[in-house]
């Protein structure tokens, strides 16, 4: 009986049929095809390899084919001579016969052409069978209004010079956000448009529209940064989502000769300005509850609560991502030495991966290090 006895590696181990059952199992997952393909699993996986050795075997030796494939020649010579399986080719039929309705009746989609075999050629075809038959052969339904997608005027006018490392901004003045939100108090919908700085979390700016819709909140928020900034050198990042007035050729031209230099969020991509949609979110939450805005009944009232909040916002209200500090406070203490620039912004690396993605990798790479210690 030692005679009989086959020597294995890997994970297949003697006496362990579970093992050897989770192995056959992962080398099916394995051998996947495409989704083109009708075929999957370890036979169909083969199958492909033996069309291929039958295809290259014009130009070259099938011994060095089927070497290179890890193959045999039996199993290739076995199936080449095989016959088709009848369950191959009722599938071609079922195939040819899927074309055929389909030229036919190139409006309906798999559902309709299941149900019209079905009813016509008295086949039991469940849908996902008709849907495997389109997918294979590349065809869906097709409509007299075609839809065609229309190509946006801007895209990505302005590239992402932030992505995620918003914690790098290092000094005052050197990354500028702005959003528009929107109230909707009593009868009234008032559009609010914010300017921050990135680094003291301060409001420079902001302006309420006159009418909903309005452009020019934008552009007068746009001409206080200008002013706000004359006579500073040092480039200022304005970033901004890829709205229309944002990237208007007018909104543009109010920075063409001054040291502001355009960023955009890519497209559906709030989380790329995180801090306007974070300070977006508070402050309608303080305004709500805390100044009581919602009992306003005119824009007049409106804009006076508006005043008194970002008085205070900026001048009283502690910011817990500058340590409990005030906005205007902590702009002060950097430009008397207190709080020191560490060049950061500078040495930032720009990429699209999310940094919590980036941080469950050093984690998980950390304790891989300790595990190996």
């Amino acid at each position: 009986m030692a005679g009989r006895h086959r020597p294995h590696g890997g994970s297949l181990q003697a006496g362990n049929p579970q093992a050897s059952h989770r192995e056959r199992t992962a080398k099916k997952k394995l051998c996947r095809s495409d989704e083109r393909s009708w075929g999957t699993g370890v036979c169909s996986f083969k199958g492909e390899e033996f069309e291929i050795v039958d295809l290259l075997s014009r130009d070259y030796a099938i011994r060095d084919i089927c070497s290179i494939m890890g193959v045999s020649r039996a199993g290739y010579y076995k199936w080449k001579k095989r016959p088709p399986s009848k369950r191959d080719i009722n599938r071609e039929k079922m195939i040819e016969l899927v074309r055929t309705i389909h030229e036919k009746h190139r409006t309906h989609g798999y559902r309709w052409t299941a149900a019209y075999i079905r009813i016509n050629e008295h086949i039991d075809i469940s849908e996902n069978y008709a849907y495997k038959c389109f997918r294979f052969l590349g065809i869906k339904s097709e409509t007299r209004h075609q839809i065609h997608c229309k190509p946006r005027k801007v895209r990505d006018r302005y590239p992402n010079l932030i992505y995620s490392t918003w914690e790098t901004v290092d000094r005052p003045r050197q990354v500028i956000v702005s959003d528009m939100t929107a109230f909707k108090i009593c009868y009234m919908y008032i559009e609010v448009t914010f300017y921050f700085d990135v680094f003291t979390k301060e409001i420079l700016t902001y302006k309420v529209a006159e009418r909903r819709g309005a452009r020019e909140q934008y552009t007068d928020g746009l001409n206080d940064i200008v002013c706000l900034l004359k006579g500073t050198s040092a480039p200022v990042i304005l970033h901004t989502d890829q709205g229309t007035v944002y990237a208007s050729m007018a909104y543009n031209e109010l920075i063409r000769d001054t040291n502001i230099v355009r960023s955009m969020s890519r497209a559906g991509k709030p989380t790329d300005n995180p801090v306007n949609e974070a300070l977006n979110g508070w402050i309608k939450e303080e305004l709500t509850v805390d100044f009581g805005i919602e009992g306003c009944r005119e824009k007049r009232d409106f804009r006076e609560v508006m005043e008194r909040y970002v008085r205070f916002y900026n001048e009283q209200r502690p910011c817990f991502a500058i340590g409990y500090d005030t906005p205007e406070n902590y702009r002060k203490r950097y430009n008397k030495g207190e709080i020191k620039c560490k060049g950061t912004f500078e040495k930032r690396e720009l990429t699209t991966e999310p940094k919590f993605v980036r941080k469950r990798r050093a984690t998980v790479l950390s304790e891989s290090d300790l595990g190996n210690v």
